[in-house]
């Protein structure tokens, strides 16, 4: 699925794998988070994705009227507090969405699939 964005010079077309991977980019940069993790869990351990599969770890929902709903899936650091962490996350990300790329952003959630040590 694609977004269509006029502006005076044409028309702009945004897939989700690209709103994926900038939420997914927004996201890394907030202190606390060590990674992404895969949308499933295999036998209750999360799998921290790399860098380059991070929209693996977000799921983008669109509404009639391209109202986005984004899901991540994080793997926060040891000894930080969640709630935060979330926040910071939810924080970044709607920011970066609306208005570094001009997209409607109703919903952030956060999931989060384990905790680990920071490397």
């Amino acid at each position: 699925m694609t977004i269509e964005l006029a502006s005076e010079y044409g028309k702009i077309y945004v897939t989700d794998e690209v709103i994926a991977s900038l939420a997914g980019s927004a996201a890394l940069d907030c202190y606390g988070l060590v990674g992404m993790a895969s949308l499933n869990l295999k036998d209750g351990i999360a799998e921290l994705l790399r860098v380059d599969n991070l929209r693996r770890g977000v799921e983008v929902r669109r509404n009639e009227q391209d109202v986005l709903t984004i899901d991540l899936y994080i793997v926060v650091s040891y000894g930080t507090k969640i709630s935060v962490v979330a926040h910071n996350v939810q924080s970044k990300v709607k920011y970066m969405l609306e208005e570094v790329a001009g997209l409607q952003v109703a919903n952030v959630n956060i999931f989060v699939q384990g905790v680990r040590i920071a490397e």
